[in-house]
């Protein structure tokens, strides 16, 4: 019996490029993006507790509810994208590209929705509302490039 060459891969191992595309176990992509949501949650967690407390102290209760109104709008803005990562992990890079896209435009149409409603309501400290989004936002944009940039996913499939 010979061993299988090149022109003779074994059907059950992927071959090093399939359509010109290098073969990465998903599972390796679900581990990235899954480390980045743990750690935008975290983030959130943290930004949510500093930021009602901060809110409570600058502004009382409009404070805290611009705190809590800022995290919410952050985990939508940042949670989406990584939710649609995750799902997509496994697909092909154009199926990634539309779901991303697609929930890119709904979550600005939420966004401005929300906005647009909120915005005219009083209940809430705008300025302590929009710290919250900036810190959640960039601290969120921060860690996912950490996590893409600190995990070990190939550049090439090995045999």
């Amino acid at each position: 019996m010979t061993s299988p060459g090149p022109a003779d891969p074994r059907p059950d191992e992927p071959t090093p490029a399939q359509d010109g595309i290098p073969v990465v176990p998903a599972h390796v992509t679900k581990e990235i993006f899954g480390a980045a949501l743990r750690a935008t949650l975290l983030l959130l967690a943290v930004v949510s507790v500093v930021g009602v407390g901060v809110g409570a102290l600058v502004a009382g209760t409009p404070g805290v509810w611009g705190a809590l109104l800022g995290v919410a709008i952050t985990l939508l803005f940042s949670g989406t994208t990584i939710l649609s990562m995750v799902w997509t992990a496994d697909r092909s890079p154009s199926t990634t590209m539309a779901v991303v896209l697609g929930a890119w435009i709904a979550k600005m149409a939420v966004l401005v929705v929300v906005l647009a409603t909120v915005g005219q309501m009083d209940f809430f400290h705008r300025v302590v509302f929009a710290v919250v989004v900036l810190v959640g936002v960039v601290g969120s944009a921060a860690l996912d490039m950490y996590c893409v940039v600190r995990g070990r996913e190939p550049y090439v499939s090995p045999r």
